[in-house]
């Protein structure tokens, strides 16, 4: 007798037609259908997953969107709830998109009138998770449980302006409809730390505004020994780790690497549609943090935690466009001599022309900043070179190279992957569309006459308010959003008085 799979439909009740949207009255009328949310693409991941589910005996499902600082929230569903889940959403807080890295939360979020200029976020009400069932994985770290990335919709269908996910995707709709495509590669840096096995402690709990004392580390490797082998074998049973864990996840891995600094490594991936990349670069920094955990590490994507003096971490995101219609590459230079195509050249114009106001969006901590030292392979100036590891922009590329591109070394690991793309995105359209010319490519990146970079989080979300192509592009509610949550964060650490303060004053004045 022919046992039949729980997706599978008799043809008596539309079975084996060309459509993959559910055809039992049971699995039609939620939210996700009634509000047309999927494409026949995430209808037919949705019988996938729920086939793979049962294939696995896979018993929870992380239901996950990422928030305006890069951080996965959720909810973990039984099996039983599935179902539900993925005709109907999974409904999480609002005040979720309105609090600051501390969980304190900056609008108004029980009253009517939150302040945030969009409805839908009084009383602190609910939104709804609308799950992508094309990026469902299972978690190869833990038994029986998988996670699905979700976009937020506000209870009545209509787009959450907040939703990151949301934000990427609807500049690149945009580029599509010029017939360009983006392809972008990520080399993610991040320290790896021993842990010394302490149970949570009082002073390890904190409150919104008040976070509690980080867990003791150690180092894991020496430094001051860049890509060197023996280095690297000594920490094999995390790479091993690492490496079987990231590709199960089928993410485009392409290495692993020891870095400068003490305890430093870096993953780099294969280039990529952008979208696609953005996910990948959540669930890899999710696993990261996972894997290591359960082997007695403590992996941060935290650009210069104390103790990394000497070599900070940055996310290097590489970039280019091509043609839809042929899949050539737009930067690729005609003429023999030239790095960049015209088009690639305005785009460049235009990172230039945005640097200061998308490093709110590159590096969204305080702690970023620090990281923007002369002669420390991260720029400090808004410059471009050509190959040059020093500038703001690093241009590779030469006549009929498929591999030209743009490589922006500025942003930081920790970076909400989609607003740092999008942002890229946004500066270097603009620059295509105002036919902008770059200055000459410097041999001198750290030299004085370049303008600086902004020099704290504040600078940049001064520059961010003020830039009229990023107000255009995501509208006035999403700057003004993002800059109220970043200043309050901003203002929080201009009111804390740090251990240098204590060292430096308290006993001379």
């Amino acid at each position: 007798m022919h046992e039949r799979n729980v997706d599978e439909r008799p043809v008596a009740e539309g079975g084996g037609g060309v459509s993959a949207r559910p055809m039992l009255p049971k699995d039609r009328g939620g939210f996700i259908e009634k509000h047309d949310l999927w494409d026949e693409a995430q209808y037919a991941a949705a019988g996938q997953m729920r086939r793979v589910m049962d294939e696995l005996g896979i018993e929870m499902v992380r239901f996950s969107f990422v928030d305006q600082h890069g951080i996965l929230r959720g909810k973990t569903l039984t099996r039983a709830a599935v179902p539900t889940a993925l005709r109907s959403g999974v409904t999480a807080p609002s005040s979720l998109l309105l609090k600051d890295t501390s969980g304190q939360s900056v609008y108004s979020v029980f009253a009517a009138e939150t302040g945030v200029g969009v409805s839908g976020f009084s009383g602190a009400g609910d939104v709804v998770l609308v799950p992508d069932p094309t990026t469902f994985r299972v978690l190869p770290w833990t038994e029986h449980t998988a996670m699905v990335l979700c976009d937020v919709r506000f209870p009545d269908g209509g787009i959450v302006p907040f939703c990151t996910r949301t934000l990427l995707r609807t500049q690149l709709d945009a580029l599509s409809a010029r017939g360009l495509g983006m392809r972008v590669g990520a080399e993610l840096e991040f320290h790896v730390y021993r842990t010394d096995g302490q149970e949570l402690d009082v002073e390890h709990v904190g409150a919104p505004g008040r976070p509690g004392a980080p867990s003791r580390t150690h180092p894991t490797t020496r430094g001051a020994q860049l890509l060197h082998e023996e280095g690297l074998d000594a920490m094999q049973p995390l790479v091993d780790a690492l490496y079987h864990g990231l590709t199960r996840l089928d993410l485009p891995l392409r290495s692993i690497e020891l870095e400068f600094g003490p305890s430093q490594f870096e993953l780099t991936m294969e280039a990529g549609d952008a979208a696609e990349i953005a996910d990948a670069v959540v669930m890899c920094r999710a696993a990261v943090r996972s894997i290591c955990a359960r082997l007695g590490y403590h992996a941060t994507f935290m650009s210069r935690p104390q103790g990394a003096d000497g070599a900070s971490t940055g996310w290097h995101l590489h970039q280019s466009l091509y043609e839809l219609e042929s899949g050539s590459g737009a930067f690729v230079p005609d003429a023999p001599g030239t790095v960049l195509s015209l088009l690639g050249s305005s785009y460049l114009a235009g990172l230039l022309a945005h640097a200061a106001a998308s490093s709110a969006f590159a590096t969204p901590t305080v702690n970023g900043y620090k990281r923007y030292q002369p002669f420390s392979l991260a720029p400090d100036r808004i410059a471009w070179g050509i190959d040059n590891k020093g500038a703001m922009i690093r241009a590779v590329g030469s006549t009929g190279d498929p591999a030209t591109r743009l490589e922006n070394r500025s942003g930081e690991p920790a970076a909400n992957p989609y607003l740092y793309i999008a942002s890229q995105l946004v500066s270097g359209m603009d620059g295509v569309d105002r036919g902008l010319i770059p200055p000459a490519p410097t041999t001198e990146p750290y030299a004085a006459a370049a303008e600086p970079l902004p020099t704290n989080l504040g600078a940049a979300i001064d520059a961010l308010v003020a830039d009229e192509a990023f107000r255009t592009a995501f509208g006035d509610a999403v700057v003004d959003w993002y800059a109220t949550i970043k200043r309050a964060e901003f203002a929080r650490y201009l009111r804390h008085v740090s251990d240098w303060e204590q060292r430096e004053y308290f006993g001379i004045v």
